[in-house]
Order: C-alpha cells, then sequence, then structure tokens
C-alpha cells in the first residue's frame, strides 16, 4: 500500500472501529511494516483477530456466540488436562508471527500441552526459538478459517480444531498440508464427534452440568493408568 505509513495506520484503525460484530475485512499489498505498526497500535485487544499471508491481511470481528463457543472448548480442554493431571497452558488468541516466512495469525484460542514444559516463565513467545501451539482453535461462524490453514501449516502447528456450530473438526499437519482426522493427538483418546456432542449440549444445558457430565466421560475413556 503506498500511503504514508502512520496514514495507513490510522485508516487501518479507523476500518476496525467502524467493522461490525461478525464482519470481516480484508486488504491486500499491505506490507509487513503496516502490519506490523497495526499489531502494535492494537495492543493486548481481544476485539478483533488479525491474520497475514504475504501481503494479505484479514481482520474479523467475532460475535458474542463465536466467544461462548471458544470459551466452551477450552474449558472441555481444562477438564481433560485435570483428570489427566497434565500440563495445559492456553495463550488465547496470542499473535504467532515470523517475518521471514511473511505470515502471522491469531487463533480464536490455543493452548500447548506436549510442549507445555518449554513455556514456562515464557512472557512472550518467539516463533523460530519457541514451539508453535500444539492445537489451534478455529471458531467459524460468519468466516471462513481454513484459508488460515496455509498460515498454520508455514508456522508448524500440528493440529487445529475448527468448529462451525454444527460439528468440531480435527485437523493433523500432514507432509501436503492439513488432513481430517478422527481423533486429537494431544489427546489420542478425544474424538471430534465427542466434543461436538458436548458442545451442542452447551447450547441448551447450562455449563456447568455439561462440564460435569464431560468430566465423567473422561474418567470413562481417559487412558487406564497400571
Amino acid at each position: 500500500m503506498s500511503a504514508h505509513p502512520a496514514k495507513q495506520t490510522i485508516r487501518l484503525l479507523s476500518a476496525i472501529e467502524h467493522l461490525p460484530t461478525g464482519g470481516t475485512l480484508i486488504l491486500t499489498d499491505v506490507s509487513w511494516e503496516d502490519y506490523d505498526r497495526l499489531l502494535a497500535e492494537l495492543g493486548d485487544s481481544n476485539r478483533v483477530r488479525v491474520s497475514y499471508d504475504e501481503g494479505r491481511l484479514e481482520i474479523m470481528s467475532p460475535t458474542q456466540r463465536h466467544e461462548m463457543y471458544k470459551e466452551m472448548i477450552l474449558r472441555l480442554t481444562d477438564v481433560i488436562a485435570d483428570e489427566l493431571d497434565c500440563d495445559l497452558d492456553s495463550f488465547g488468541s496470542t499473535t504467532f508471527r515470523q517475518e521471514q516466512l511473511d505470515k502471522g495469525v491469531e487463533p480464536d484460542t490455543c493452548f500447548y500441552v506436549q510442549n507445555a514444559g518449554q513455556l514456562t516463565g515464557k512472557k512472550q513467545i518467539v516463533l523460530g526459538e519457541d514451539p508453535p501451539p500444539d492445537v489451534a482453535v478455529e471458531v467459524d461462524l460468519s468466516h471462513e478459517s481454513t484459508i488460515k490453514f496455509g498460515i498454520y501449516a508455514k508456522l508448524g502447528v500440528p493440529e487445529i480444531w475448527r468448529y462451525d456450530e454444527q460439528q468440531l473438526q480435527i485437523h493433523h499437519l500432514t507432509e501436503t498440508g492439513y488432513a481430517k482426522a478422527p481423533a486429537s493427538r494431544a489427546f489420542p483418546f478425544l474424538t471430534g464427534g465427542v466434543l461436538t456432542q458436548f458442545l451442542e449440549r452447551s447450547k441448551t444445558e447450562k455449563q456447568r452440568a455439561v462440564l460435569k457430565s464431560f468430566r465423567k466421560w473422561v474418567r470413562t475413556h481417559r487412558p487406564k493408568t497400571p
């Protein structure tokens, strides 16, 4: 984009300010410098999700429903970690980016399981020095997140959970990109079907009751200890 850097950032911030809930703004030919300045101006704001792919900038404003599903997915994984007594570190919508790849992305939420120990005491994740999250979560209600899969693949994220309000699908990173998988790598006994089932229940039941029922399911299906 040819606009003066400061003016361009102001324009982007103004566009975000007027972006309706659930809306998506897509711009092309955006420089890495403009993307970097925009992230600096947004700071830790969770109002939007920003992705960048070789000049293509996408800004999405999540809905309340979108955030509700995201939080429910995270709470379900917390139950698993609690029952398995394993580490699970959530990094929310942290920005993961690498300038040399010209790519950056913000998942709806994400967490470390196998690599959680490497993040102990870390206040900032630097890809290249630190591993990417073991699982990234994308909730698709008003936008299509599969276009971001190429970014995740280049950044080396091994697993994506994608929920479109009808079903949760698990995708594993392969040599040729992401492929649908029946179960999670992070939690091999957990399937997309089970996560879908409990997310469906959360639409009509109290969250506490759903989580209590899910805890019972985990206790029944978790790996047996010797």
